[in-house]
């Protein structure tokens, strides 16, 4: 057996999967295995003796034309080096082509050059293979991605030292904003949400969105007051590696998580102006670029935006850019401030305690009516935050099931002492009027005593309502 082999060789070569040509130094094929055959589609008797080139190896896998003395099979036949090549295509007799890996090797008899063979293989299932799997890894880095920004987004929000009061009251100016957020919630337009701080824009904005066709979408905030002008635009539009120090990752931003969903911009007009300017292309192109990158990205999101400051007064004073102002004012909606619905006091402190109960375990009945009356009389600064804070901070405090303030509130303590300016300065006229038994001009009148030209001190009279009996 082993002679049989010896004394041909040829049966080993038909035997192995590979194509294998061979070639005379005038390039014409002198040996076809049947391997070839079927990945070509050509018989050897096809090939035999002709230039293979010209039948399967004519055309770049780019379409251009491959001349026959740029072919690698025919230079290793010039110049009697070994190639290998992975990147070139054999076209089969049906015209159809496949992904070819092959070598060229010199063949030498008796230290003479006379030609060389080639033996290929199709790779194209390989390529496709290796597509697939880079497509495969690509989708699971953007997947991973997505998930790592869901992740720490939603940890930063877990951190929020936020408590949801819910949006419950019965008072006109409140019911006038629910209005407003059923008849805009069905809609993409852009809602300006005003209000004084504590009073529950970000409520508001939730409930706008979940009111909403968006809302199995999700629900992304960021607080524009809690990033430095560098960092803002890397929070909302996301970065690529490198793109400055410590961005040793690709992020995305908080416009890529928005997509299909709503994107809150609390406390908008701490914006820096550069900032601004891509907000407002964003808003009318709905694309952008990540910082330090050059791919333009498009997004279909739902923009609400919420402040407690004026932002005219800041076109005004031109800090905040007015084409961006309007965009943003679509639809603005006012949340009133606590002082302005008292009335709903009770309903919002029992929607506190019922949320208190769940959290920390209590069994809490509610207020007592002293309570809700000093609740009731109280101006509340801090509005619905404040409410939640003292009611919160009673509640770990307490060891009965109804409420009672245990402390006093901010201003009960200072209500009686603090007087205006302006009353302490009427105060202060009258009694030297009366020690000047009612002269104003003169050396010893009250304004010489008072260091006040007459002028002035007639002019403050009137403003301050002292009667003209005084004045002589």
């Amino acid at each position: 057996m082993i002679k049989e082999f010896l004394n041909d060789p040829t049966l080993l070569l038909n035997a192995v999967g590979e194509g294998i040509y061979g070639f005379d130094l005038s390039g014409n094929a002198v040996f076809v295995n049947p391997a070839a055959e079927r990945m070509t589609g050509w018989r050897a008797d096809e090939l035999l003796g002709k230039k293979i080139h010209q039948y399967h190896h004519h055309t770049r896998k780019d379409g251009s034309p491959y001349p026959a003395d740029e072919c690698q099979i025919y230079c290793t036949m010039f110049d009697g080096k070994h190639r290998h090549v992975n990147d070139e295509v054999f076209w089969r007799k049906d015209g159809s082509y496949f992904a070819v890996e092959y070598t060229s090797t010199p063949v030498y008899k008796n230290g003479a050059l006379i030609g060389a063979v080639a033996i290929f293989r199709d790779v194209s299932k390989q390529q496709q293979t290796e597509v697939a799997l880079r497509d495969a890894l690509a989708q699971v880095q953007h997947l991973s991605e997505q998930l790592q920004a869901e992740n720490a987004y939603l940890i930063s929000e877990l951190n929020e030292d936020w408590q949801d009061s819910g949006l419950v009251g019965q008072s006109h100016s409140f019911q006038t904003m629910l209005e407003q957020i059923t008849l805009v919630s069905q809609t993409n337009s852009t809602v300006l949400i005003l209000g004084e701080n504590g009073t529950g824009k970000e409520l508001v904005a939730r409930n706008l969105h979940r009111l909403s066709s968006r809302a199995k979408q999700p629900f992304i905030r960021v607080n524009c007051a809690a990033f430095s002008a560098n960092l803002i635009e890397s929070e909302l539009f996301g970065h690529e590696k490198g793109a400055f120090t410590g961005a040793n990752e690709r992020r995305k931003g908080r416009f890529e998580l928005a997509d299909k969903g709503t994107l809150f911009l609390d406390e908008v007009a701490e914006l820096p102006l550069e900032a601004q300017s891509k907000l407002l292309r964003v808003l009318q192109e709905q694309e952008f670029e990540r910082v330090g990158g050059s791919q333009t990205l498009k997004v279909d999101i739902r923009v609400l935006a919420a402040t407690n400051r004026n932002l005219w007064q800041m076109v005004e004073q031109g800090s905040f850019r007015m084409d961006l102002y309007y965009r943003l004012n679509v639809f603005p909606i006012r949340v009133p401030a606590l002082r302005e619905r008292k009335e709903d006091i009770p309903l919002l402190a029992a929607n506190i305690i019922t949320q208190l109960n769940k959290r920390l375990g209590k069994q809490l009945k509610g207020l007592s009516k002293a309570t809700l009356t000093k609740l009731a009389n109280y101006d509340w600064p801090g509005n619905i935050r404040e409410l939640q804070n003292i009611l919160e901070r009673e509640a770990i405090l307490s060891k009965q099931t109804v409420l009672q303030l245990s402390a006093p509130l901010n201003n009960e303590q200072t209500n009686e002492q603090v007087v205006s300016l302006d009353a302490v300065q009427k105060q202060h006229i009258c009694e030297v009027l009366k020690r000047c038994n009612g002269q104003i001009s003169g050396e010893n009148g009250a304004a010489t005593l008072l260091g006040l030209p007459e002028s002035t001190l007639r002019s403050k009279m009137k403003k301050l309502g002292i009667q003209r009996s005084f004045a002589k």
